[in-house]
């Protein structure tokens, strides 16, 4: 017979395997309706008008209010192979909600006899639930799965299959339920909700520079500033805010011929800025932050790739000292042409 999660999810699951966490040891959360901002009295979240505030994902209702924005922002990339989760557990259905979704399927037998019997068993017969736990409707929520936006077509699509299962209100999820939503995985997903800016530098020269002459680079550090996005779960109480930081400025000249400043080639943001910008007086100075070019580009250009390191942390419901996680990286390329200095003979 054919396997059949008991999920009952209305779309297949399509999640990876997830790098997931409960709350940190020693650390009290409460588990119990909330008023954060797009809160909501049913499972299914709420969506704000503004755009702002958003249920993308079942229960989370994500704050985007004091992300980056405009047309040049992008997610940043983790700097190792962590990835925030795919899958989670979180509140889904009340027993009346449960009730009307499972029975259709039951009566159409499509699903098979045995495994409708085993069904109407756990959630009806009292092994171990009775009656969809309508006596029980005002204390808690039948949880289920959930995958998070984006990760659809990751492998490891039905991870995340444990049968529905009940949680009290104010009671943590059962402790060998690893992927069941905390603050510390509402963090995780902030994290793949993080928009920073393009990367993209002022040069000196711009856009054309000359073999053997150092070019500076510097960003405009107004539009590098901490950005940050709040997931929650009103109806649970629980939140987290997962801030991004720049840190440093890696230069890739797109070419081996080229030397970078520093000799690294990553320049530390230094009083709130990256590099310096080029005045007049200063072309006997080396760039704080630049790249020397020591052949031409020819009749094409050399791409260089200008990528921020951001600092990413977190803090929610029980976790008030700032939590690591990994660093981000979001980068762009652009073309620069490298001449030969034109010599005069007389």
């Amino acid at each position: 017979m054919r396997r059949v999660s008991g999920l009952g999810r209305t779309t297949a699951l399509a999640a990876g395997a997830a790098v997931l966490a409960s709350v940190l040891p020693g650390t009290a959360v409460a588990y119990g309706p909330g008023d954060g901002q797009g809160s909501s009295t049913t499972p299914s979240g709420n969506t704000g008008d503004d755009g702002t505030i958003s249920a993308t994902a079942g229960a989370v209702v994500f704050d985007r209010s004091k992300n980056g924005s405009g047309r040049s922002v992008g997610p940043v990339a983790s700097s190792s192979n962590w990835t925030p989760p795919a899958c989670y557990y979180a509140p889904k259905y009340t027993p009346d909600q449960l009730q009307n979704y499972l029975e259709p399927i039951w009566e159409a037998g499509s699903t098979g006899y045995e495994w409708d019997a085993s069904q109407r068993d756990r959630y009806v017969n009292g092994q171990p639930y009775k009656d969809f736990n309508k006596d029980k409707a005002d204390d808690g929520y039948w949880w289920s799965s959930y995958v998070t936006q984006g990760r659809e077509g990751d492998p490891g699509a039905l991870d995340c299959d444990r049968p529905y299962f009940w949680v009290d209100t104010g009671d943590p999820p059962p402790a060998d339920v690893p992927e069941a939503i905390t603050p510390e995985i509402l963090a995780q997903l902030a994290y793949a909700e993080i928009r920073v800016p393009s990367t993209r530098v002022d040069l000196a020269p711009a856009g054309t520079t000359k073999v053997n002459l150092p070019t500076w680079s510097w960003l405009d550090t107004a539009e590098f500033k901490p950005v940050s996005v709040t997931a929650s779960v009103p109806l649970l109480g629980i939140e987290a805010t997962t801030v991004a930081e720049p840190v440093s400025l890696k230069i890739e000249p797109g070419t081996a011929d080229a030397t970078t400043y520093p000799a690294s080639g990553v320049c530390q943001f230094d009083n709130g800025r990256i590099g310096e910008p080029y005045a007049a007086g200063k072309s006997d100075r080396t760039p704080p932050c630049g790249v020397k070019y020591l052949r031409a580009s020819g009749d094409t250009s050399y791409k260089l790739r200008a990528t921020i390191t951001w600092k990413i942390h977190w803090t929610g419901t029980g976790v008030n000292a700032a939590q690591p996680l990994p660093d981000g990286e979001f980068g762009a390329d652009q073309d620069v042409v490298v001449q030969e200095i034109q010599a005069v003979n007389r």
